[in-house]
């Protein structure tokens, strides 16, 4: 056999016993029944706290490609929870889930994620923590004996549209040339910098005059 050009070695294993290494499921059905009994065990261990665990916040994907998505956070800022009325101690304790290194980078993620903390709130059970007289924060008797396990995602992050309404177009709006104003805005800011010079040369040279 003769080799030609730059091309790859002819390497070929065909006694691999790939029968002896392929990967199979074959646990699939019992896996599948071992997760669910494990979700029963843990809803029954932490009852009668919810289900899904602890409140999470909203929040923006990251990337120019993905921002226009909300998803949920890893936990709530410490501006929020001081807009929300609840402290930062006391918000593990009932379920609201902290992420002290997290920043609130406009005013419409704060808005949004103090209403989810206000709602929660608004729906909380406290339980005592020992048997007698409750506390301050906790619920009333009758709020205690009527609660139930929540078993469902606790406050659904719910996609806002984002797209503005549509509307008629003016007969304004109709006589602007849209792509000629686009080009005069890259131009003004294209010549900037010269423009900005050559009228201080300008006014240079009359203050000279003046002289």
């Amino acid at each position: 056999m003769v080799l030609k050009h730059n091309n790859q070695l002819p390497n070929q294993h065909f006694r691999k016993q790939w029968q002896r290494r392929v990967k199979t499921w074959f646990d699939q059905a019992g896996r599948k029944k071992s997760r669910r009994v494990a979700r029963v065990q843990k809803a029954t261990r932490i009852a009668p706290r919810p289900v899904d665990g602890l409140l999470r916040p909203a929040v923006r994907c990251p990337t120019l490609r993905y921002n226009m998505k909300l998803r949920s956070g890893r936990g709530f800022t410490l501006e929020e929870l001081k807009e929300a009325g609840v402290r930062a101690k006391e918000a593990r304790t009932i379920g609201i889930a902290v992420d002290h290194r997290r920043r609130n980078k406009s005013q419409e993620s704060l808005e949004l994620n103090v209403q989810r903390l206000k709602a929660f709130k608004a729906k909380l059970i406290v339980f005592p923590r020992k048997s007698g007289s409750p506390k301050k924060g906790d619920s009333e008797a009758a709020e205690i004996a009527s609660a139930v396990q929540f078993r469902g995602a606790i406050l659904p992050v719910q996609q806002v549209a984002a797209a503005p309404e549509a509307r008629a177009i003016t007969a304004d709006e109709k006589k602007q040339d849209a792509y000629m104003k686009l080009r005069y805005a890259r131009s003004a800011a294209r010549t900037l910098g010269a423009r900005e010079k050559r009228a201080k040369d300008k006014a240079e040279e009359e203050a000279n005059k003046k002289k």
